[in-house]
């Protein structure tokens, strides 16, 4: 990037600089502290200057926009041309009480929707199973059956709107339901657009929402892959949406997060080509969502190293050749485990912060949290104000009018470059577990808690940072203040639990039993062998088969995995 005799002569500079300018300012007044650190506990030097990147090579390493290896973002106009979609994530007590949130998100300037479940849902239970009893309605909503969908999505166009599901071991069921409810308003599958999380593995790293072991949960995911892409059912929803924020949450460090992620979708890419799936069919509508956490320039160069890394490996190792699979699309949202219920007003400066970042490093979708969440599920007021900080970061902050305005920063682009270094690291420790194989090496991970134990020990090195100040959260642990906490609470009664309860029982007195039972029969024939599975499932969704019957009957054949312990 730099020629030889200019390092040299900057390298002279720095050390003048550094005896005489800096010397003589420390001789008087010493630093803060001996010891600056990121957030995930890389330590930070005093000043970068061009030595710092003087093995980049500008059109390797950087480049263009719009161009391999992409660092500089997927669009070559990027927000120019179009602003990020703003996607709330939402959802709560029933499908009538969403449905409500959601008019009122796009009526104050949405311009995508993301669907929140509840537990149950997330573990593949009807509302009325005994594990839901308490749960139905309060960390998302409830979503049992083709009836609940429809109501989810009353008077919604599907057709002009994008929806993104965040649901992982049941998403082939509760993407068929979304399907077969665009297909009764008219829309065919082909013209609807969304994502579906689908990401198990990072379920049995962080979330812990999984069923099924890691064998099959897989094959669910590639007959995705195959029944949306290869065979272009559902050509413009993105099959996957490979996660690192809830690693991120769980304790991950932004290093961890990327490395971790990327992993988890290079084994999903191998798991697809040995299906036998074509990777330029389905790598273009495999998607990424990452945290954006408080570190503002660590997380910056944490989404421009995820690019890079993900386009090398698509064009170099895999060898795709449409330009569009070596494309890293993500969706990001703020950091929900930096919220604090202290002072929850500081939770909207966290948020914007956190929200600017991820547009600086080139999100194509966003989500910011309510500064409520700490308390409950958001209300109306702070979710407005949610999403009026994405509208004044693209309309007014002027963020948005040049593309990737930090390239060329001596501490950014060395930033970028340590963190590509360090998940290559991580790449290679996956892979020797799996004889070189990664997808091998991710799931010998996840059965040997390799990824828990990484998680666990980051958590617990980031508390006591806390304990000990070195790391400062406002409120928590210095400027604390004794507080009453004006903050309205959203509440979610037991009457949305039993109107959802009645609504699936009735579902299942209604349906044609023949039909029904004759659905779930061929699901679990075709779950036995070796076809897809897509097919059946939207079958049984018709014929009314509620989402936990389905799961059962995935139970039956494949079982459930029983996490190891973690020491």
């Amino acid at each position: 990037m730099f020629k030889e005799e200019f390092i040299a002569e900057v390298r002279k500079k720095d050390e003048e600089w550094e005896k005489g300018c800096l010397a003589d300012t420390l001789s008087r007044a010493p630093e803060r502290k001996d010891r600056f650190i990121t957030t995930s506990n890389a330590e930070i030097e005093r000043l970068y200057t061009p030595r710092h990147i003087a093995d980049l090579d500008y059109f390797r390493d950087i480049g263009y926009p719009g161009e391999y290896p992409f660092t500089r973002g997927v669009h070559p106009t990027m927000y120019r041309g179009k602003i990020f979609t703003m996607r709330m994530f939402s959802g709560f007590g029933t499908a009538e009480d969403t449905n409500a949130r959601y008019k009122y998100l796009l009526e104050h300037g949405e311009t995508g929707l993301s669907v929140a479940f509840h537990l149950p849902t997330l573990m593949g239970h009807d509302s009325d199973h005994p594990l839901s009893r308490g749960e139905v309605g309060k960390c998302g909503v409830a979503v049992d059956s083709l009836e609940d969908m429809r109501i989810l999505f009353d008077g919604i166009p599907l057709d002009q709107v994008t929806t993104s599901m965040t649901i992982n071991a049941p998403a082939s069921v509760l993407l068929a339901m979304y399907v077969a409810n665009a297909e009764n308003q008219g829309v065919p599958a082909t013209k609807i657009g969304g994502t579906i999380q689908n990401d198990i593995f990072k379920e049995y790293i962080a979330q812990k929402t999984f069923i099924f072991p890691p064998r099959p949960s897989v094959r669910l995911i590639t007959d995705i892959f195959d029944y949306c892409s290869c065979q272009g059912k559902v050509p413009r929803w993105n099959t996957i949406s490979i996660s690192g924020y809830h690693i991120r949450e769980a304790g991950a460090t932004a290093v961890q997060e990327l490395a971790f992620t990327l992993a988890d979708g290079m084994a999903y890419v191998v798991a697809g080509i040995e299906a036998g799936l074509d990777p330029d069919k389905f790598a273009p509508r495999l998607s990424f969502f990452f945290n954006s956490h408080n570190d503002f320039f660590e997380e910056i160069a944490k989404f421009r190293a995820a690019r890079r890394i993900w386009a090398r490996f698509m064009k170099e190792e895999i060898g795709c050749k449409n330009p569009r699979s070596w494309l890293m699309r993500f969706h990001t949202q703020t950091a929900g485990c930096s919220l604090t219920a202290q002072q929850p007003l500081n939770n909207i400066v966290r948020t914007t912060i956190q929200a600017l970042a991820a547009v600086l490093g080139g999100t194509q979708s966003l989500h910011t949290n309510s500064f409520d969440e700490a308390l409950a599920l958001p209300s109306e007021t702070a979710v407005t104000v949610a999403l009026r900080t994405q509208q004044i970061i693209a309309y007014e902050s002027g963020v948005t009018n040049t593309v990737d305005p930090l390239a060329g920063s001596y501490f950014v682009e060395e930033l970028t470059s340590r963190m590509e270094k360090e998940a290559n690291r991580y790449f290679d420790i996956i892979k020797d577990m799996g004889d070189g194989n990664i997808l091998e090496g991710v799931i010998a991970g996840i059965e040997n808690a390799f990824f828990q134990k990484e998680l666990a020990d980051s958590a617990y090195t980031y508390q006591k940072q806390l304990e000990s100040k070195e790391q400062i959260m406002v409120g928590v642990n210095e400027f604390i203040v004794e507080e009453d906490i004006p903050v309205e609470i959203l509440q979610i009664t037991e009457e949305a639990e039993r109107r959802q309860i009645e609504r699936t029982q009735r579902i299942r007195a209604e349906r044609d039993e023949k039909k029904w039972r004759e659905s779930l029969d061929n699901l679990r024939n075709a779950a036995e062998g070796t076809e897809n599975v897509m097919p059946y499932i939207l079958d049984a969704v018709k014929a009314y088969a509620t989402l936990g019957e389905i799961m059962d009957t995935f139970r039956e054949v494949f079982g459930e995995f029983r996490e190891p312990l973690v020491f």
